[in-house]
């Protein structure tokens, strides 16, 4: 399937994880320990904003696995249902495209391949407008970038060691009186948690965060609970890039404002790969396996 025509459900486990990545872009000014071999916040912020810039547009230019485990949880938290789905992310025509590898541990129905052939076939078809509206609709999901500059404020609180790389560990909290101007900013102000940026290129490297209050995502008529827990790992593929390796997401949410669901998902990434008719030569991919 195109990444636009992602579930509203997945979409926003990435939207929440991706908020909260980007908390420590705020330019406020900070209040930090101050030694003088260690950088203040903001001097880290300032080339943290270009580096994240910089990979959200070159992973645009990677082929990758996903492997994505969707529990659903009784009161007690034992496990009532489970799925599995394994994608891998393709080009066509220099566009991406989801293609259903296995579900549940089996290769694709019939049904389903019948399903991901109509959508290959539309994508291949599309007319110059509808190219032109599926890539506003993928600039408008990414717009809340702008708004997250805004919305929070942050300190340094310390330093650290992830997967053998330093890091420095950054304290993100909601700006106050900031309003939300954009179609996810209302968000921001309902989550805080920790990030961990890479110290050699200021790559995002982890985040640990937390719903504070609920909210609802209109788009999808759903509602986050307080209490939602959202951890965020990610790898270096060269150059500076990093992208996402792993996404756990542990949240009770309410659909339709009726049906309560305690969820638990995970999103694992591999095999990323520079795509051949991406604007890099494919003989240079890299993996992270």
């Amino acid at each position: 399937m195109v990444i636009a025509a992602k579930s509203g459900a997945q979409m926003l486990v990435l939207m929440v994880a991706a908020s909260t990545a980007l908390w420590a872009q705020s330019n406020r000014p900070d209040n930090e320990q101050n030694h003088a071999s260690v950088p203040g916040a903001h001097e880290i912020v300032g080339p943290s904003v270009a580096a994240t810039e910089r990979s959200w547009q070159a992973r645009g230019n990677y082929t990758y696995t996903e492997r994505d485990e969707d529990r659903r949880l009784n009161s007690f938290g034992q496990v009532k249902s489970e799925s599995v789905d394994v994608t891998r992310m393709i080009f066509v025509k220099g566009t991406r495209f989801e293609q259903l590898v296995e579900h549940n541990g089996q290769v694709p129905s019939a049904k389903e391949q019948e399903k991901r052939d109509e959508e290959l076939d539309k994508l291949k078809h599309e007319t110059p407008d509808e190219q032109s509206a599926r890539r506003r609709k993928d600039q408008e999901n990414r717009s809340f970038l702008q708004d997250v500059l805004e919305a929070f404020d942050f300190r340094l609180i310390g330093e650290d060691l992830v997967d053998g790389r330093p890091a420095y560990v950054l304290q993100a909290t909601p700006h106050p009186g900031y309003h939300a101007h954009g179609k996810y900013g209302k968000m921001f102000s309902k989550v805080e948690g920790q990030l961990w940026v890479d110290k050699q290129d200021f790559g995002w490297m982890k985040v640990d965060g937390r719903v504070t209050q609920s909210f609802s995502m209109g788009l999808f008529v759903a509602r986050v609970e307080r209490g939602t827990h959202i951890i965020l790992e990610q790898t270096c593929v060269g150059d500076a890039v990093w992208v996402p390796k792993r996404i756990e997401v542990r949240a009770t949410a309410r659909i339709l404002f009726l049906k309560s669901l305690d969820i638990e998902r995970i999103l694992t990434y591999s095999d990323y790969r520079l795509a051949a008719d991406g604007p890099y030569s494919a003989s240079k991919w890299r993996s992270t396996d």
